[in-house]
């Protein structure tokens, strides 16, 4: 087992001591456990092998909470700080904790890499050489942390440190621009596939999600092979600890409103500061100062002076002597948020 203290944030993956694989999520945790959603579990007939376990990898968020609910209810507990159900991890039950940084580091002094790994390896180094990065501030996340990848695998770059996103995110902005480049953004076909993919677990027409899809730069294919970059924080810039700031459920709501601040928009999570919102529908509170997300596909979703449309589920957010509203999207299948401007 870990140790009894341990720092687990966005892009860990945790093995427990039964054989289960869940996503870190956030960067701020309870006392003793770790916030995290079941990624892939122990299953004869799966397709994915590691350690003479064979695994399938389970992705509908749905799909997840009714796997925990029916397999694995220990898990699930309601969060008194988050006011929600969540998948939280004891800390005594973790097996190992797999960090992104480490994973890639590994793939460097690999003697021979299938192909995942070495369009993994590649892409890592293309950003680091045209980012002026340090090997320190790059990872790699997803199935290929913890080898239960298969030839198919996507790339989850990781990326740490404001800074350090900033000059990728502008970097991959530069390389997809060139004709020449491995780093393409998505074509129309590609962006079908991954609307039929998502539409399972976030409902929106193609047609919006063509619009807010098609100009996003963390996300894209690398030599054929589909990727997703996720920009984290450093530690010392993760100035929230559990219990400090309090939220509170008070409904479902979808508005209309326009972004005043994109500049949290590449991380995960994600945070959007919007002004001069209406309630089209649900539960009336004010002021309503952000939206925000855990999840990636609600990363570069709009941009500053843009009016959105958003649905989600809305949250009284304290800390100390100061109150506000924020839209939370990524719960339900039925939580989106686009713009018609895009």
């Amino acid at each position: 087992m870990v140790e009894m203290k341990l720092q687990a944030r966005e892009g860990d993956i945790i093995e427990t001591a039964d054989h289960l694989f869940f996503d870190v999520k956030g960067l701020v945790h309870p006392l003793r456990k770790i916030v995290a959603f079941i990624r892939f579990v122990p299953d004869p007939e799966g397709a994915r092998k590691r350690e003479r376990i064979t695994y399938r990898k389970v992705y509908p968020l749905e799909e997840r909470y009714e796997l925990l609910r029916e397999q694995f209810p220990q898990y699930l507990v309601f969060d008194p700080v988050f006011d929600e159900q969540l998948c939280e991890v004891p800390i005594e039950t973790v097996k190992h904790l797999f960090k992104p940084a480490e994973g890639l580091a590994s793939l460097c002094y690999k003697d021979v890499l299938d192909k995942v790994e070495t369009d993994a390896l590649e892409f890592a180094e293309l950003l680091k050489k045209n980012a002026n990065l340090s090997w320190s501030k790059l990872g790699i996340s997803g199935s290929l942390l913890v080898g239960i990848h298969t030839s198919s695998s996507d790339i989850d770059p990781i990326i740490y440190g404001s800074e350090n996103c900033r000059k990728a995110y502008t970097t991959l902005k530069s390389l997809m621009s060139h004709k020449e480049s491995p780093v393409k953004p998505y074509t129309r076909k590609g962006l079908k596939r991954l609307f039929d993919f998502r539409s399972k677990d976030t409902v929106m027409t193609f047609e919006d999600f063509l619009r807010t899809e098609s100009r996003k730069v963390l996300q894209g294919m690398f030599k054929r092979r589909d990727y997703f970059v996720r920009c984290v924080k450093s530690w010392s810039e993760i100035e929230d600890e559990y219990g400090i700031v309090q939220y509170k459920s008070m409904g479902y709501a979808k508005i209309k409103a326009s972004v005043a601040d994109d500049s949290e928009m590449i991380y995960t999570p994600c945070c959007y500061k919007i002004v001069d919102v209406k309630i089209l529908e649900g539960v009336h509170v004010e002021p309503i100062e952000e939206i925000a997300s855990f999840r990636g596909r609600f990363c570069e979703q709009a941009r500053n002076g843009e009016t959105v449309i958003a649905q989600g589920k809305v949250e009284r957010v304290q800390a100390g002597g100061q109150m506000f509203y924020r839209l939370l999207l990524g719960n339900r299948t039925s939580d989106f948020m686009f713009s018609p401007e895009a």
